[in-house]
């Protein structure tokens, strides 16, 4: 079982001064010297978050929407949901199913097996060209992992790594960050079988770590031009298991909004 230790404090730090990334640009000596900066020295089992954007922009996920060919079901999708038809067909390709469509709405289970709006596909914080927008990283897991890596051979410091996002809910209004890529930590917690404070035993608790520190980290970052992508959170105590994001999705048996 994946356990965490419960702190009683934790310090939330976003890092100020990062850069605009580019496509090929190397994540983790700009994370490092976005650290040495600010003055902070990595510890073990501090964890990063690190906005996907950033992540897409140097994998080369920047699409210009002037090379896109919408496909006739993408322009006959574009036309109920009002949307760019060239934005609608990067969603199909994007995703494995539609979950929801209407007016202003496309919402699809994105290829990752989470569901979100629009498959993740973003015009914010892309470039001055309105052409431009940003797919989601190919494999976040693999992205974070490299990250770690890359941290762990230049610092000799294991830290855990989260890759965010911002997601709607259907139950509830606004958005929160998520975890779409996870390294070097748990991303879901299974509590069945600890005991509240009257020492009833837990039997269905499980709890989406990954996504709580997503949050957490959101609070600081934010989702406008703060510029601020990059986020240390330390005072976390958790396993060396390794997480992943997959861990977090629902199974479609189980999804009562998709």
């Amino acid at each position: 079982m994946i356990s965490a230790q419960r702190p009683n404090t934790l310090e939330i730090v976003a890092l100020e001064g990062i850069p605009l990334v580019d496509s090929g640009d190397d994540l983790v000596a700009i994370i490092l010297k976005g650290l040495a900066d600010a003055d902070i020295q990595l510890h073990h089992h501090d964890s990063l978050v690190i906005s996907s954007k950033i992540v897409s922009k140097s994998e080369g996920r920047r699409f210009d929407l002037k090379q896109v060919v919408p496909s006739e079901q993408a322009v006959a999708l574009a036309e109920a949901t009002r949307k760019d038809s060239r934005i609608v067909e990067l969603v199909l390709q994007e995703s494995a199913s539609i979950s929801r469509s209407a007016p202003h709405v496309l919402v699809t289970q994105h290829r990752l097996g989470f569901v979100s709006a629009n498959a993740g596909i973003d015009q914010s914080n892309v470039g001055e060209d309105q052409d431009f927008v940003l797919l989601l990283p190919l494999d976040p897991d693999k992205s974070a992992q490299k990250i770690r890596e890359g941290i762990l051979a230049q610092t000799g410091v294991e830290v855990g790594i989260v890759i965010s996002d911002s997601h709607g809910r259907p139950f509830r209004v606004g958005n929160i960050g998520v975890a779409i890529g996870v390294a070097g930590m748990p991303a879901l917690l299974d509590l069945r079988g600890q005991h509240d404070l009257f020492g009833r035993e837990l039997r269905i608790s499980l709890q989406a770590y990954g996504d709580l520190i997503a949050s957490a980290a959101h609070l600081v970052c934010g989702e406008g031009d703060e510029g601020r992508p990059v986020v240390l959170v330390r005072g976390l105590s958790f396993s060396a298991e390794d997480g992943k994001a997959s861990d977090l999705n629902r199974a479609p048996e189980q999804d009562l909004y998709r």
